[in-house]
């Protein structure tokens, strides 16, 4: 999988620089389509995680809101990140920048209820001692 992940990248910078040197216009879109295809397999390798974690949350009773919420954060993380890249791609870091920053903001945000849910165990644990 990483293999496939790193020749995937190589190709489309290769593609690119090739592109770049004949007809340059052409480069964000061959970057593009390279970064969907090296994410469909993320998302490819990610599917098994997925069954593995919900069989998880199910034996060891944690809420599956929580989980729902954890898969949240993340993916806005990632969302957050993939586009701030191609911004900065583009020669907008300080627009990169902001884009970050505010994605911070909204992760810190979507995470309170697990804070939250945390602070019940932990209450609920000491209130049983």
């Amino acid at each position: 999988m990483i293999l496939r992940l790193c020749c995937v990248a190589v190709i489309t910078a290769v593609c690119a620089m090739i592109l770049k040197a004949n007809k340059p216009e052409f480069v964000p879109m061959c970057l593009t389509a390279g970064g969907i295809i090296i994410i469909l397999f993320g998302f490819d390798y990610l599917s098994a995680s997925v069954e593995f974690i919900r069989q998880f949350t199910e034996q060891t009773g944690i809420d599956s809101s929580v989980v729902r919420l954890v898969f949240k954060v993340v993916g806005v993380g990632y969302l957050i990140e993939i586009t701030a890249g191609a911004v900065k791609d583009l020669g907008f870091d300080s627009l990169s920048g902001k884009l970050v920053m505010c994605g911070k903001l909204i992760i810190f945000v979507m995470s309170i209820p697990i804070l939250r849910a945390m602070f019940t165990v932990i209450q609920s644990l000491i209130n049983s001692v």
